[in-house]
């Protein structure tokens, strides 16, 4: 079986040390279209790859269902649970932004479940239907390198408007929304601050373009770029900016654009036609609980928990200290796809590898 699978699992081999997880093979469930189950859940998991495999492997170990995932960037996962309709890969879909959710349901993507455990979640993070259930939220900032912007001559950036500065050409960090759920979010968050006019905010986008160094895949990867002092901005969620301090480089410097910014509702979902969907409600339960949300900064993920019960990690950022947008996932999710195209067309292709 290939090896790009990882699986978190309790049982003999696997579970003993999280980095030995890669190197457990993948069975498949049997049965088909959500008719049987195999006893295994296969996850598409848009978190760090320490957090899918320490949730996955917890997870394994509290309920004894063998669990296994591949790590993919918001718009990879989207792109992938697609292709597989009518024979899905995954069971569930874990991590990322709502968004991404919104529109996969949109397209039948997505099962409607409604978990026990997601009445201890509030409203606003979560789907009606059941379609999707947040499990963290993430708040949109900028990751700086302080001896770049020290160079440089200017300082801290604290609104959308500085990452404009020419002194700034070639300096900022950021993924592709097409790939990236960090980065949609980011583009998103303009289409809110000038009154949902897209056309205004991809023309901030073409305006931010010449200060672009390169557009990542993945939204987490512009903070290791800050740090090795290739940007002196990246643009990505604050908890990725935090890890990034944590993972040996003390100096970066977290700060939030004073118009206001987006935020991420992480969350996990059932996959139509899934082929375990038995282990895949279980998983979709436990994602909800108290041990699962407070996984997250044993691993370095500091994101706001949903459930009311977690623990909050002192590292975490205090949503209320920051100007937030009103993000509705809904909307964004509908967006998408033609959005998407447009930034595509108009502003930079997304990148191939």
């Amino acid at each position: 079986m290939t090896s790009r699978f990882r699986r978190g699992v309790s049982w003999l081999g696997c579970a003993a040390v999280l980095a030995l997880v890669a190197g457990c093979a993948r069975e498949p469930g049997n049965g088909s279209g959500g008719t049987a189950d195999g006893g295994v859940v296969h996850v598409v998991c848009g978190g760090t790859e320490e957090w899918c495999a320490a949730t996955t492997a917890q997870f394994s170990e509290t309920t004894g269902v063998r669990a296994d995932f591949v790590r993919l960037s918001s718009g990879e996962a989207l792109a992938r649970i697609k292709a597989g309709k009518g024979n899905a890969e995954f069971d569930v879909w874990y991590g990322g932004p709502a968004d991404g959710y919104a529109a996969g349901a949109a397209e039948g993507m997505l099962e409607a479940y409604a978990s026990p455990n997601a009445d201890a979640i509030p409203a606003k993070y979560k789907d009606a239907s059941g379609l999707w259930t947040g499990v963290y939220v993430g708040a949109l900032g900028f990751c700086s390198n302080p001896k770049l912007l020290r160079e440089a001559g200017i300082e801290v950036p604290d609104s959308w408007a500085d990452l404009l500065d020419s002194k700034l050409a070639k300096d900022v960090g950021i993924a592709h929304p097409s790939t990236s759920g960090t980065a949609y979010t980011a583009l998103w968050t303009q289409v809110l601050l000038v009154g949902g006019d897209q056309n205004k905010a991809l023309e901030y986008m073409r305006r931010l373009h010449p200060n672009v160094l390169q557009y990542t895949k993945s939204g987490a990867a512009p903070a290791q770029m800050t740090a090795r002092g290739e940007v002196a901005v990246g643009v990505i969620f604050s908890h990725d900016c935090v890890a990034a301090k944590e993972a040996g480089f003390p100096d970066l410097v977290v700060s939030f654009p004073s118009e206001g910014t987006g935020y991420e509702t992480g969350g996990v979902a059932l996959v139509s036609g899934a082929k375990n969907p038995e282990s895949g409600r279980k998983f979709v339960d436990w994602a909800l609980t108290v041990e699962a949300q407070e996984i997250g900064p044993t691993v370095k993920s500091y994101q706001f928990p949903t459930n009311p019960g977690a623990k909050v990690s002192e590292k975490v950022v205090d949503l209320s200290t920051i100007r937030l947008v009103e993000y509705d996932a809904v909307a964004a999710g509908a967006a998408k796809t033609a959005l998407n195209r447009r930034f595509d067309a108009e502003v930079a292709q997304a990148p191939k590898s």
